[in-house]
């Protein structure tokens, strides 16, 4: 189950607080002094990038990336609305654009087990993957690349957003669920879902959900999407109720995914399965309601070929609503 942290980064004075929180994060989950070093530089670079070259700073999100047995791995983003910047140049050492060494990016791509960087007109966003020990393999079926982003509402401590990823050998399955309101009952609703998607094997999606539901009904409740990606028969197979938005993006087009009224752990009909086609070069994103539905990948070119992980953090970045838990999860496939 993941979840991030947020973290505003507008004056020189924040880089430390952002600095301090990944690391402890980093701590909890296993890392030792050597990757919990990693992860204070990479920050501490990614910060001051921000305070620097972002016109009013920007935002850190950090959370632990699903592991599915493997180490655990920290997912790092760096999101502002800046001017955008000259990647290429940007990379290379002694380049600054502040009058400082220029040494940051460069030194965030050489911390980093896995790097990714967008960047335009409207903003630029930076991700890092720094994993708790060596060596580190990326955990993926067939191809599959799976990432998002789970932040908890404005003040809120705990998001009552989650979302989970069992992978197989020819299948990768993904929950996202939405606790009913925001707040740790809500945060409950969303661990509870998360906690049996990943401990029950169901063969149909819609067994699955029967089991989620009867262990909802202690919980205020939820809406809840499960998605299974079928790498051998190309399709995704779907099952949503309430309010998670899900659309298969292909050459820039995108196809909406049908859903369910209801709430997992109280109303709920009998869910039904859908399958669509998953092409090569396709894209899955699903989101919960925090975001707005009026995104299009196509107007961010070259985004869709990036890392799971960067398309969630700008549709995040440049979507959400303020107003509530926002949760967004990509699954791409390579192109053939």
């Amino acid at each position: 189950m993941t979840r991030h942290l947020s973290i505003a980064v507008h004056d020189a004075s924040h880089v430390g607080d952002a600095r301090r929180s990944a690391v402890d994060l980093a701590r909890l989950h296993g890392f030792d002094d050597e990757h919990s070093g990693r992860v204070a530089v990479v920050v501490s670079e990614m910060s001051s990038n921000l305070v620097k070259h972002a016109q009013g700073g920007g935002e850190m999100l950090v959370g632990v990336a699903p592991a599915n047995g493997g180490p655990a791995t920290l997912d790092i983003l760096a999101l502002d609305h800046g001017p955008g910047m000259d990647v290429g140049k940007s990379l290379r050492d002694g380049h600054s654009t502040a009058g400082s060494p220029g040494t940051g990016l460069g030194a965030i791509l050489r911390m980093s087990d896995h790097f990714d960087v967008h960047s335009a007109s409207t903003g630029t966003a930076v991700l890092s993957r720094i994993a708790s020990r060596s060596p580190w393999r990326p955990p993926q079926a067939a191809g599959l690349r799976v990432a998002g982003v789970a932040v908890p509402f404005p003040g809120e401590s705990e998001c009552g957003d989650a979302f989970a990823v069992s992978r197989f050998p020819t299948a990768t399955r993904i929950l996202l669920a939405d606790g009913l309101g925001h707040g740790p009952d809500a945060a409950r609703a969303s661990e509870e879902a998360a906690r049996v998607f990943v401990t029950r094997n169901e063969s149909t999606l819609a067994g699955l959900f029967e089991h989620i539901h009867g262990a909802l009904r202690s919980t205020r409740g939820a809406a809840v999407a499960v998605a299974e990606i079928d790498v051998v028969q190309h399709v995704v197979r779907f099952a949503g109720v309430g309010n998670i938005a899900g659309a298969i993006v292909d050459s820039g087009v995108a196809r909406r995914l049908a859903s369910h009224d209801g709430t997992a752990g109280f109303a709920l009909r009998t869910v039904h399965e859908y399958a669509y086609p998953f092409p090569a070069g396709a894209a899955l994103v699903l989101h919960s309601d925090g975001l707005r539905s009026t995104w299009r990948l196509d107007a961010y070119p070259g985004l869709a070929l990036r890392s799971p992980a960067l398309v969630a953090g700008v549709l995040y970045r440049d979507f959400r609503r303020g107003n509530d838990d926002a949760s967004v999860v990509v699954c791409s496939r390579a192109a053939a």
